[in-house]
């Protein structure tokens, strides 16, 4: 059986007004009704209707969080930081996985609207015209994490990409290869770019020319590191240095190499983007950038309250730091 507000109020005598009070911790209750109320609800097993309550108060306390793929290790650690934030605020999550499909992605969000969220986080690999035009005409606050959109007027949680790619490039050319080869996924959006700029840079300052054959594109996992492998070694005369795009492609790079009978780093050096928690279970240890990615996706969330209440935001893009880590698969 169903259990109802209007069963709890006759039940305990009340008007349903002081049931919903009591429900929703309304101070202005006396002790002794606010028991009583209480007694009841648990006697009958009453569960307030959280839909009927947000049509009330217009808040459903909910949140929707929309991301590539929540089997990924980087994008378990962002939906764990934002999970945490959201239950000291109270609010609970709707997660959904949208594979990096635009179609699936722009349907997902107009679903997250239709279930009247709060707020909304998203997280993808390309952000387009019409992504940025369905967000940006979105009826609740949205924050990106780990995410850029081209405009920059969506805010966002990330680190400054370009100058960790810049900084990992540069330790490998100082480390002794003119020119490290750069194994990257293969997508468009402003992460990727600023990446490629950072790359690009540390070569440059170098005086080295890019060479576009050393720019390997694959698919961001574990497997295309693997085919990345075979075919740098199949180069002649290939770099000793390899820098990847996510710690995932880097281990299938270093096991690649080491199934060729190489030896990392004293044939190759390999170096990797994000620091999971991969990068300490592979042998050599794997050399990365540090992206706190926990810490990005709690602040979206944080950031997203603040918007959500209303509060005074002074940063809306805000760039958390990142940090090379030096392990044993680089020199």
């Amino acid at each position: 059986m169903n259990i109802t507000i209007y069963d709890v109020a006759r039940e305990a005598n009340v008007s349903m007004a002081t049931v919903s009070r009591v429900v929703n911790g309304n101070p202005n209750v006396k002790p002794a009704t606010r028991k009583k109320v209480l007694a009841t609800i648990e006697r009958l097993g009453y569960r307030p209707n959280a839909v009927a309550r947000g049509l009330a108060s217009k808040k459903t306390t909910t949140v929707g969080v929309i991301i590539p793929d929540i089997s990924s290790i980087f994008f378990s650690e962002l939906a764990r930081g934002i999970d945490d934030i959201a239950t000291m605020y109270k609010y609970n999550i709707i997660l959904s996985n949208s594979d990096q499909n635009k179609e699936k992605e722009l349907r997902l969000i107009n679903t997250m609207f239709e279930k009247q969220v709060d707020g909304l986080i998203y997280m993808g690999a390309t952000i387009s015209e019409e992504h940025v035009q369905q967000l940006k005409t979105s009826p609740v606050p949205v924050a990106l994490a780990a995410t850029i959109d081209g405009s920059d007027t969506i805010p966002s949680v990330n680190i400054d990409y370009e100058q960790a790619a810049y900084e990992a490039t540069k330790y490998l050319i100082e480390n002794g290869t003119e020119h490290p080869i750069y194994v990257t996924g293969v997508e468009d959006s402003v992460v990727y770019e600023r990446k490629l700029n950072g790359y690009k840079k540390a070569l440059e300052e170098s005086n080295v020319t890019f060479n576009e054959n050393y720019k390997i594109e694959v698919d961001f996992s574990y497997e295309a590191g693997l085919d990345a492998a075979s075919k740098i070694v199949e180069m002649e005369d290939y770099p000793k240095a390899i820098f990847a795009a996510t710690d995932e492609i880097a281990l299938g790079i270093i096991h690649g190499l080491q199934d060729k009978g190489m030896n990392v780093p004293e044939d190759v050096e390999v170096f990797g983007f994000d620091n999971t928690r991969l990068a300490t279970m592979v042998r050599p240890t794997l050399t990365t950038v540090v992206q706190p990615m926990y810490d990005i996706g709690a602040v979206a969330m944080r950031l997203l309250t603040k918007f959500m209440n209303k509060e005074t935001v002074e940063e809306k893009n805000v760039v958390l730091p990142h940090q090379i880590v030096k392990r044993n698969s680089t020199k």
